[in-house]
């Protein structure tokens, strides 16, 4: 079982781990397991997530596969739509079957499993995924025009080329950003707000704590589930935002009206949008154009805008709208407000609470905001807990091209050229993570919740040509600077019905290391698999001590691991050793000591010796 000790996890003997896993599944975001469609979108009580990530029946050749490629961590996708999405306190008994079943099985293959409550951009009739409809309803929306009004992207409403990958800038749109803002800040940006008696936050965060309580209800007794993620990649909404008048900038891209502008276009009142072009960081005002239908209001007719009942802006007296408080969302009580330790951490508490009623060693996951600031702890606050926060090569994701000389350092705004100094700026964004637990976060524990590429690269050439090999190279620049870096992490993603033409089945994501239509053989395990050069790599699952340096080339194969043991500890040092790259016996050279191979398991076991600290493994095929 694994625990947490100091900075480190470990299992039973007391060895430090270095968590490998998968997030599954992509197609767990939707109930139909894909975007493209709409049929049925308003119909939203009588959906089900049963049979995500797969169907039962298929759940032993999908473990099995993830087993034999080493993996023994998942970060399993659960939403808060999947749970509840019939009504508030009505619970999908069928599905916490089905989920209690998926997860009793995964433990059967050895896997520890981490429940994500997953979310993107707040639901799926916000252009993401996550919360069910009638979280938006009951602050006024009418589903029927959000998609119509606020511009949200969605992939079932347009149309556009592979590379178009443009849900994150649903963000800003009105209503993602006023869900967020009203989810963990609405005690105090819209106090005049309540939901069947309650003020909007104190409802939206118990009912969305009670829906995970639920699952944990029903897992708490299997021993693989090791905690819950409070919340995948949380936004601030418009917390913090210093003038409404103002766009917006993190997220622009296409038309991106300002909040006020968003607020008004809610209202039915077209307004001037800025068109924004994508740059290599923030964005560029290229144009503007006219958005939204004249007298199309998102809200139903008895509500109103949220934000003008909240006093934030109101009609003059010739009926022309006016702003009252730009600031609203940037100050309370005259004071500066910080998303991530005034309304995150808080939050991350209470959710904290709330699951350890049900299971109270659970670890529970924590994250910022994407590309985003993170609270600060102090020794002893939050115990138990572990920094999650997901990392991409940018460029790639973004751009879905991958070019071996270029890539970008998001938090320092700045393009890194040169491929060696690719290589070195990729590790050393990841080394901050752990900096960043060390100064700030009480050396938590830290884990990168999701890492990966898209499989779509320059436009499918490779579905086109079958050759992977930018994929292969841009996966394993990647993973060598996660294990440059010595961080565990989860693979985004594994995703069971993924095929060429739809990828993930959810907005043009195509980020799975499995696809069917790549799987030519199914009694070899390995078909289907996508970049596998580079996905399955030797590593430590297991350390008798503390890990100092870990390096894997993936052309000459070579693999060397150093560690310091700890003092008095004597248990073996677990080594996975993937048969895809040492199918024929191999060769090992160590510092000192034993080991023994296990090609069953494709484990190499060492047992160092006592007369040295430092303990140096090489593993290279046998020539």
């Amino acid at each position: 079982m694994i625990r947490i000790s100091n900075s480190r996890f470990v299992d039973d003997q007391g060895r430090t781990l270095m968590v490998r896993g998968v997030n599954l599944g992509g197609s767990s975001k939707v109930p139909d397991g894909a975007t493209h469609l709409c049929e049925e979108f308003l119909n939203y009580k009588y959906v089900s997530f049963v049979g995500r990530p797969f169907p039962l029946e298929e759940a032993d050749e999908h473990f099995e596969r993830l087993k034999h490629w080493g993996f023994t961590f998942l970060r399993l996708l659960v939403t808060w739509e999947a749970v509840e999405h019939e009504g508030p306190g009505i619970y999908d008994e069928e599905y916490l079957d089905y989920l209690r079943a998926i997860v009793i099985r995964a433990g059967e293959y050895g896997f520890t499993v981490l429940i994500d409550p997953h979310q993107d951009v707040w639901s799926r009739w916000t252009g993401g995924d996550g919360a069910p409809a009638w979280t938006l309803e009951k602050i006024g929306f009418n589903l029927r025009s959000v998609s119509a009004t606020c511009v949200p992207a969605t992939n079932h409403s347009s149309t556009g080329s592979s590379s178009d990958m443009i849900w994150f800038t649903n963000a800003t749109k009105l209503a993602t950003a006023t869900m967020f803002t009203l989810f963990f800040g609405g005690n105090d940006f819209a106090p005049l707000t309540l939901v069947e008696g309650v003020l909007v936050q104190d409802f939206l965060q118990n009912r969305y704590i009670n829906a995970i309580r639920e699952v944990a209800k029903r897992l708490k007794d299997i021993r693989c589930v090791i905690g819950y993620e409070a919340m995948n990649e949380p936004y601030s909404g418009y917390i913090g935002c210093e003038d409404i008048a103002r766009p917006m900038s993190a997220f622009n891209y296409i038309a991106s009206p300002s909040p006020f502008r968003s607020m008004l276009l809610g209202m039915g009142i077209s307004q001037k949008a800025e068109l924004w072009k994508r740059k290599f960081f923030g964005s560029k005002l290229v144009n503007h154009t006219i958005a939204g239908s004249e007298g199309s209001r998102v809200w139903h007719d008895d509500s109103g805008c949220v934000w003008c009942r909240n006093k934030v802006w109101d009609f003059d007296k010739k009926g022309k709208p006016r702003i009252l408080r730009p600031r609203h969302f940037a100050d309370v009580k005259g004071r500066r407000v910080n998303f991530s330790s005034d309304y995150l951490l808080p939050f991350v508490k209470l959710f904290a609470d709330g699951i350890r009623k049900e299971a109270p060693n659970a670890m529970i996951f924590f994250e910022g905001e994407p590309a985003g600031d993170i609270f600060d702890l102090d020794a002893g606050e939050l115990e138990n807990s572990v920094y999650a926060p997901h990392w991409y090569d940018a460029l790639c994701l973004v751009k879905k091209r991958y070019l071996s000389f270029i890539g970008v350092d998001i938090d320092r705004k700045k393009l890194v050229i040169g491929k060696n100094r690719v290589r070195r700026s990729f590790a050393e964004q990841l080394r901050r993570f752990t900096a960043r637990s060390r100064s700030r976060l009480a050396g938590k524990p830290v884990i990168i919740g999701e890492i990966g590429i898209p499989f779509d690269l320059h436009h499918r050439n490779a579905y086109r040509t079958g050759n992977f090999s930018r994929q292969t190279a841009a996966m394993n620049r990647s993973l060598a600077a996660a294990e440059e870096s010595l961080l565990g992490y989860a693979l985004w993603n594994y995703t069971a019905d993924n095929d060429n033409t739809r990828g993930d089945r959810w907005n043009r994501e195509d980020l799975s290391i499995f696809s069917r239509d790549q799987q030519t053989d199914k009694n070899n395990l390995n078909s289907g698999g996508r970049a596998l050069t580079a996905v399955l790599r030797p590593y430590p699952v297991a350390t008798a001590g503390e890990p100092l340096s870990l390096f894997f080339d993936i052309k000459s194969k070579i693999f060397l691991y150093r560690f310091r043991h700890d003092p008095g500890r004597d248990g073996r040092t677990e080594i996975f050793v993937p048969s895809y790259h040492y199918a024929e016996d191999y060769e090992v050279i160590v510092s000192d000591g034993s080991y023994y191979k296990d090609a069953s398991t494709q484990r190499l076991y060492y047992s160092h010796g006592a007369m040295l600290r430092e303990h140096r493994i090489k593993i290279m095929p046998r020539s």
